[in-house]
């Protein structure tokens, strides 16, 4: 009593409190009751309760449906009787609502049959139970009307603790009692004020998928209840869900496939076809219209392969289609893009012809089916074009709605590739400029009303990948179109996102010489007319001058001058910072295309124009400058380091220019964001130098393993990372890398020795473990005979339960390689060394991967953690199948039975004969699956297995 009054007092300061402190504390109460044992007697007894309100019977069914879902286990062994007649009585007395709580106790009764086996509740389950208590109460129908329809749902619902053995059997009990459902759902056709219960019963059932066979289907009184109920005005909502079920069903392998299915198919498709003239129908319900477009596109979807053959009757269906997309709504008409992608897919992969055989008959029947569909996409393009166009009132548009615009526009772009993939880029081209003339007609040649125009660049834009390079017809025309475009900021974005589209075009079009500089002339009023267009046409520039390279060499003069202006902000240019940088990849390309000496050159003046404002900073206080400050041109140095391929000219300029590297790495290394941009200049540099920065690699090494000891940054990591894959086999640098490896491991082990300290740096421990598989990779002759191996390998296990997700990546993938170590080196001593190291360890090593499979890892960490159990067991073979029998055999049987146990240590064992990740990972994730069904399960495995309980040994000499 003392508990039903403390609910009731919660929910009233939940619900009505004026203070939310109190109602927050209200609502942690109630959350933290739910779990507690009491709440299963409190919630049935508030349930039973006729003095209940409406919020205390919706907590309540809702506590009792969680119970059941997630803590059923809970409960003595005998006490299914009592709870299956209690929520039996709940069904009944709330079988004319309130529909909330009703939901929630059908919920309940049907996850309760999920947990207990069909003997339980009669000879033939749940099912003949449910048929039995409408037999002898058919008052109460609606209530187990419900509980009927929610039965096959609760089948997938993972919320639901049970075991997957278990899962697996309801499901077949289920599939072996779907003629016993149906025929109960037939009987109650005969209450015309449940047909819309009993066709949404009947569309839950269906989603089981099993195989009744489609003549029966065909003339199911439950069909054609559906099929008659589609002429309904309004129309039928659960009557649309079954025949979207149905057209699933036919199409499903389960069921038996389409062939199988073929009465149905025949039975189904006439009638929604019959719909189409309601698509036209102004006077039609909104909501009726998506609905009927919605089945058109499940026939769509679902017969896409039948479509696809190009018969009289297919056409029929696509034609349809067709009507569905040229409806004005976009959220109707989008229903069909996935069926045109699907389509073309058909149409154009080799498998779909593979059962032709000769090459020869395989081409012609691919010309034959894609001749048939060439008019249906031609109309495609012409009825989608329109919606990418601009609204009127565009200025107005809400940064949402704005959001939704761009998303209809990519929307669109994808179904005109699917076009342009059917009709060839060439010839999609020429029907998006017809268009655009049309347009350009419709407003006196001048483009004065700008968005129509727009529009078709838009979707010229989208198809660039997809249009000929030697195109001579269209595109001459379209480049000297944008020359004349009026000066509008949309207008101007998208041609500049066109322009740099086409880039390979302009590039080898005959006139490519001469039609560059009108080019770069729209793309530099591009860069003065806003920021959205300025980053548009940098872009531009970038692809015209990677694409246009070897036309733009002579031209470097010109473009540095537009570069200086761009980044210095000189004639109203708008680029900002970050979009500068294409600026820079742009000329970095160009300079990789002329000779050394003339790269040196332009190198130098490019370098120059970064390095000096960062001296003139230095001159100043760098401590007090802000980052960004330096970090906008030293990022620059990292762009040109990485776009110029001319490793002696980067190695000259670092080199030149190591003298403000240094004093900025010395001034701010307690600046992460200086430092990053730093190390990631210094990274490109190395990579594209190569060998020809021998000569600055030792004092950038000091430089980082100084810093990293005073300051911790992870960038020092990743920096040395690259300079081990560059110089880890160069003897003249192995005391170099022999003397970072070991600082800077030294360091990282002492600052994490325990798990909390690895989680609270884990951009170290990602960066460091990224370092040691590279160590392993690039120089394992300078990092596993060190003395830093093993406490390396100690810190990696201290560190494999961390939540962060890239730390817990690179921990495991470090294992994995050491325990893979003879796939990259294959040298005994070393061999040797490693064993040294884990098989004291093993045993540990294995019992937190079989902890993290069970819970003290999030799910989405399965594959990574399978592998790195797999490589363990690869390597150890019949010893590691042992440690992980010592894991197992800690968890109590109540969590995890012996038959349970049994399958994932005969998957362990398998692997050792040879099996791959694949066959283990089933194993894993059903043990997984039972470690996790609910919260005191996963707490009691955890408990056995103490994953940070680490009882760590000195290695065997």
């Amino acid at each position: 009593m003392e508990h039903e009054k403390a609910v009731k007092e919660a929910l009233n300061a939940l619900y009505h409190h004026p203070d939310d402190t109190v109602r927050v504390q209200a609502d942690r109460w109630l959350q933290n009751f739910q779990g507690t044992l009491d709440a299963w007697q409190v919630a049935d007894n508030l349930l039973h309760d006729s003095s209940s309100n409406l919020e205390t019977l919706i907590f309540c069914s809702q506590t009792l449906r969680s119970k059941v879902q997630r803590d059923f286990e809970e409960l003595p062994p005998g006490a299914f009787q009592k709870l299956r007649e209690s929520l039996t009585t709940l069904l009944k007395k709330f079988h004319k609502g309130p529909p909330k709580v009703r939901t929630q106790i059908s919920i309940a009764v049907a996850a309760l049959a999920v947990h207990v086996p069909a003997a339980d509740w009669g000879d033939s389950g749940i099912v003949s139970w449910l048929r039995d208590e409408m037999n002898m109460h058919p008052e109460y129908v609606p209530g187990f009307l419900e509980l009927l329809t929610v039965l096959p749902e609760e089948t997938f619902n993972y919320k639901i603790a049970a075991r997957p053995d278990r899962r697996r059997q309801f499901e077949n009990e289920l599939t072996s009692q779907m003629e016993a459902a149906l025929s109960i759902l037939t009987a109650c056709l005969n209450i015309s004020e449940l047909k819309e219960q009993v066709l949404e019963a009947f569309a839950s059932w269906l989603r089981l998928r099993h195989g009744i066979p489609g003549a029966v289907l065909a003339c199911h009184p439950l069909v054609h209840a559906a099929l008659s109920s589609l002429s309904s005005d309004p129309l039928s909502e659960a009557s649309v869900n079954v025949i979207s079920e149905l057209i699933h069903y036919t199409a499903s392998p389960s069921s038996g496939g389409i062939s199988a299915q073929t009465p149905l198919i025949q039975v189904i498709v006439p009638q929604i076809l019959s719909l189409k003239a309601h698509l036209r129908d102004s006077s039609k319900d909104e909501e009726d219209v998506k609905a009927i477009g919605r089945l058109f596109a499940d026939v769509g979807d679902s017969y896409v392969e039948l479509i696809a053959t190009g018969s009289d009757e297919s056409m029929v269906i696509v034609h349809a289609l067709l009507e569905v997309t040229s409806h004005p709504e976009f959220d109707i008409a989008s229903m069909t893009f996935n069926f045109w992608h699907s389509l073309q897919l058909a149409l154009t992969k080799r498998d779909s012809y593979s059962s032709l055989g000769s090459e020869a008959s395989i081409e012609a029947e691919r010309n034959r089916r894609q001749h048939i569909f060439r008019p249906a996409y031609e109309s495609l393009v012409s009825l989608v074009g329109f919606r990418v166009q601009y609204p009127e009132d565009y200025q107005g548009l809400s940064y949402e709605d704005l959001k939704e615009f761009k998303q209809t526009r990519y929307a669109v772009a994808d179904v005109l590739i699917d076009a342009a993939l059917i009709l060839g880029g060439d010839t999609t081209l020429k029907i998006l400029y017809m268009k655009l003339l049309e347009a350009n007609a419709q407003t006196g040649n001048n483009f004065q009303e700008w968005r129509p125009a727009e529009a078709i660049l838009f979707c010229i834009w989208a198809i660039s990948n997809y249009v000929s390079v030697v195109e001579a017809e269209v595109m001459p025309q379209v480049m000297a179109l944008l020359q004349n475009l009026p000066q509008q900021v949309q207008l101007l974005q998208t041609a500049c996102l066109l322009v740099g589209a086409y880039s390979k075009w302009l590039n080898a079009a005959p006139a490519s010489v001469s039609i560059l500089p009108s080019i770069i002339r729209i793309l530099m009023s591009g860069m003065g007319t806003s920021e959205d267009c300025a980053a548009a046409a940098a872009l531009a520039f970038r692809h015209i001058c990677d694409d246009c390279r070897k036309n733009l060499c002579g031209y470097f003069e010109d473009l540095f001058t537009i570069y200086c202006m761009a980044i210095n902000g000189g004639g109203g240019y708008k680029v900002s910072a970050e979009d500068s940088l294409n600026l820079v990849e742009a000329l970095g390309m160009v300079v990789t295309e002329l000779p050394l000496d003339q790269a040196r050159s332009a190198l130098e003046k490019l370098c120059f124009s970064v390095a000096s404002p960062l001296e003139e900073a230095a001159k100043e206080d760098l401590d007090k400058k802000h980052a960004r400050e330096l970090t906008v041109h030293i990022d620059r140095f990292a762009f040109l380091f990485r776009y110029v391929n001319h490793p002696e000219a980067v190695a000259a300029e670092i080199n030149k220019h190591w003298a403000i590297f240094r004093v900025i790495f010395d001034a701010r290394p307690w600046d992460m964001r200086t430092m990053e941009s730093l190390c990631r200049a210094c990274k490109y540099a190395v990579r594209t130098s190569g060998r020809y920065i021998i000569n600055t690699i030792g004092e950038m090494l000091a430089k980082i393993q100084f810093h990293y000891q005073q300051h911790h940054q992870p960038c020092f990591l990743y920096l040395s990372s690259e300079v081990i894959k560059i110089f880890g086999s160069d003897p003249s640098c192995a005391d170099y890398l022999k003397n970072l490896i070991e600082t800077l491991f030294a360091h990282t082990t002492c600052l994490m020795t325990s798990i909390k300290e690895v989680t609270a740096r884990p951009d170290i421990a990602d960066d460091c473990f990224l370092l040691a598989s590279r160590c392993l990779r690039y120089c394992p002759h300078l990092f596993i005979p060190s003395p830093i191996f093993s406490p390396i390998v100690d810190c990696a296990v201290i560190g494999m339960t961390v939540q962060h997700r890239e730390a817990c990546h690179s921990i495991l993938t470090f294992l994995s390689d050491v325990f893979d170590l003879e796939k990259s080196v294959n040298e005994e001593q070393f061999v040797r060394i490693r064993d040294s190291v884990i098989i004291p360890r093993g045993a540990t090593i294995t019992r937190i991967l079989i902890s993290s499979l069970a819970g003290a890892l999030p799910s989405s960490r399965l594959d990574t953690v399978t592998y790195t159990l797999l490589a363990l067991t690869r390597t150890y073979g019949l010893q590691a199948v042992g440690w992980a029998k010592q894991s197992v055999s800690l968890i109590p049987r109540t969590a995890v039975t012996e038959t349970e146990a049994t399958k994932f240590l005969q998957g362990l064992s398998d692997v050792t004969n040879g099996a791959d990740v694949n066959s283990l990972i089933g194993h894993a994730e059903e043990l997984s699956d039972v470690c996790r069904r609910n919260r005191t399960v996963q707490e009691l495995v955890q408990a056995a297995l103490k994953p940070l309980e680490l009882n760590l040994v000195a290695p065997v000499s």
